[in-house]
């Protein structure tokens, strides 16, 4: 129930970046944000993770900043396995990792004091 929620919350989010944040671009229609959404969840558990301990000393340093610059580069990487996904330029992947990171720990927070799993 957890995953599912946390991936509704994803899709969410990327439908709210492709509206607010210009050079980020979903082709299609529900089912595509859910691809889309599932494929930035599976590469930020499995290469993200490798990633980010990789990069902990830049983490550390930055006081946790440089976490935006890992999903910015799982967003890019998603953008160039997909054909659904558009991302123009870094700047636009960065401004969207941080709505993505707001966005989905919003919902996640608030269906995590409603739904007590």
């Amino acid at each position: 129930m957890k995953m599912l929620i946390r991936w509704g919350a994803l899709t969410v989010s990327f439908w709210v970046v492709t509206a607010v944040i210009p050079g980020i671009d979903v082709k299609g229609g529900f089912t595509t944000y859910l691809w889309v959404a599932l494929l930035f969840g599976l590469l930020n558990a499995t290469l993200g993770s490798l990633l980010k301990l990789l990069t902990l000393p830049a983490v550390i340093l930055t006081l946790g900043l440089f976490l935006v610059v890992v999903n910015a580069a799982i967003l890019v990487l998603v953008a160039r396995w997909s054909d659904k996904l558009d991302v123009n330029n870094f700047w636009s992947a960065i401004f969207a990792a941080l709505v993505i990171s707001v966005i989905t720990r919003l919902i996640s927070g608030v269906t995590q004091k409603a739904l007590p799993l």
